[in-house]
């Protein structure tokens, strides 16, 4: 797998730390992912991405899966995290996600980040072909050349964080999206970035964690649910572990919850899915 030369192989994947960033720690990812996409794009053009068996493929709607769900739950495969170190070191990206997928997951969301999450798009290529759901690449997006590696890996989501980009950017890369095929998740943390929204955008993510700061509340989805307009197949991301939250975020309008250290952190995630699943009925 990782010497295929459709994509960039896991040695471009190098840890970027101690680039002497100053800022708050979204910054600091950013400024990493600046350079690593620039090593990629040097490594692998869009040419030859554009040579992957995956780039052919019809992409499923996670946006449709949501809206048919009685769950909603978007299960997020997650070795480690910024705020909490490793969760699950030696997890097996095969053997959960195709556990997430046989549990009825209505979507499934794949960390390629290396450097602060411990993901690379191999896992999701090794994932994919076990996957029946919709799958989100999830990783900082800043530049269209990743759209193009989304597309190549078998990614049929992406996210846009509005944190990180401005209005014009988020506009082009999810116009650029659609034209892929690929649909689009666009984050946001609070009610100014909800501006950030434009008609190339499937479903709006409230995440309760704040990324600057990465302190955590529920309440932002609560907050903010009112003021997402109804076009938007609305997603609370983040935080949620108990099935009575997710009921009373149903209530607010919300169709997607993207949970991943409630399930990661437990030896089997896939079975953990699955109380959760059945503790909504």
């Amino acid at each position: 797998m990782n010497n295929d030369k459709n994509i960039p192989n896991e040695a471009n994947f190098v840890p970027l730390q101690g680039l002497g960033v100053r800022g708050n720690i979204l910054d600091k990812i950013i400024a990493s992912k600046a350079i690593e996409v620039t090593l990629r794009k040097l490594s692998t053009p869009i040419s030859t991405l554009e040579k992957s068996p995956a780039f052919s493929r019809k992409c499923l709607s996670m946006k449709q899966s949501l809206l048919d769900s009685e769950s909603g739950i978007i299960a997020e495969f997650k070795r480690k995290s910024p705020s909490l170190g490793w969760i699950h070191e030696a997890a097996d990206v095969v053997d959960v996600t195709a556990g997430y997928s046989a549990a009825g997951a209505s979507g499934i969301s794949i960390l390629t980040d290396l450097e602060y999450f411990g993901g690379t798009p191999m896992d999701l290529m090794a994932a994919r072909q076990f996957i029946t759901c919709p799958v989100l690449r999830k990783d900082f997006v800043i530049d269209e050349y990743q759209l193009y590696e989304a597309k190549a890996m078998g990614a049929d989501v992406i996210l846009l964080i509005a944190a990180a980009l401005i209005v014009e950017e988020t506009l082009m890369l999810a116009q650029k999206a659609h034209e892929l095929g690929l649909e689009v998740l666009l984050e946001v943390h609070n009610a100014e970035e909800i501006g950030h929204a434009n008609d190339f955008v499937d479903m709006l993510g409230v995440n309760n964690r704040n990324l600057k700061t990465f302190e955590q509340s529920i309440q932002t989805s609560f907050d903010l649910a009112a003021l997402i307009p109804a076009k938007f197949v609305k997603v609370s991301e983040s935080g949620i572990s108990k099935e009575e939250t997710v009921l009373e975020l149903r209530k607010v309008g919300y169709k997607g919850f993207l949970m991943g250290e409630n399930f990661m952190k437990e030896e089997n995630p896939a079975a953990a899915l699955v109380r959760f699943i059945e503790g909504l009925k």
